[in-house]
């Protein structure tokens, strides 16, 4: 059962980096603006999630769930090296969060975009404590950092099935469109290695993120900050 969580703090540094803006470049009033929209954000959101451990198979495909669902490509197998188990996960800020920006966006677009990049940071706020809890689940063991569909070359197309293993519809509210989008928006699912084994430092890189070509952050000769 999934423990409930609260998110009571948006880092305005993460925010200002999604509106492609470097935190020390960031003059007063968009930072003004920046923790105006962080706390009416705040005020909405309902954070929810649902989990499920499950052993791995590694295969020339890619990596087989023990529910027979397979998660192809080499980036994730290669990721998973050493793990024989995984914890499958899905969380979502809800429904809220999505009208409130929805609301704005039909009177100001600014700030708009000001509360969707906040509720992008709150989003992975809410995975990093979910993260914590779970490896706090299996003590003595190791962890590589989670891993999305959509990263490298995971690709969306399992999302549905992911969270047709979690329930996710029917625990969270959460679902995935055609097009293999989440719904409600500011959702994400991921895929958590565990190891009883210690592992190779591992770090996201700019190589396997799938927004590499647009990226604001490379075009200007920095990055994102994970």
């Amino acid at each position: 059962m999934a423990v409930p969580v609260t998110i009571s703090h948006v880092d305005a540094g993460e925010v200002l980096r999604y509106m492609g803006c470097p935190p020390e470049k960031a003059g007063g009033e968009l930072r003004a603006l920046v923790e105006d929209c962080a706390k009416e954000l705040l005020s909405v959101v309902r954070p929810r999630w649902s989990w499920r451990e499950v052993a791995l198979t590694h295969e020339a495909e890619g990596v087989r769930l023990e529910s027979g669902l397979l998660l192809p490509g080499t980036d994730l197998k290669s990721h998973l090296a050493g793990c024989r188990r995984a914890v499958v996960f899905c969380a979502t800020l809800g429904a809220e969060t999505d009208a409130l920006i929805r609301r704005c966006e039909q009177r100001d677009m600014g700030r708009a975009l000001a509360l969707d990049c906040c509720a992008s940071a709150a989003v992975e706020e809410l995975c990093d404590q979910i993260e914590l809890e779970l490896q706090g689940k299996f003590p003595g063991c190791f962890f590589p950092y989670r891993y999305s569909p959509g990263y490298g070359d995971l690709p969306l197309q399992v999302q549905g099935e992911l969270l047709e293993l979690l329930d996710a519809p029917r625990r969270v509210g959460l679902c995935a469109t055609e097009s293999c989008l989440l719904t409600p928006r500011k959702s994400v699912t991921a895929i958590l290695g565990v190891s009883e084994n210690k592992l190779e430092p591992m770090h996201r890189s700019c190589l396997g993120c799938p927004a590499r070509e647009g990226c604001q952050y490379r075009k200007a000769g920095g990055h994102c900050g994970t």
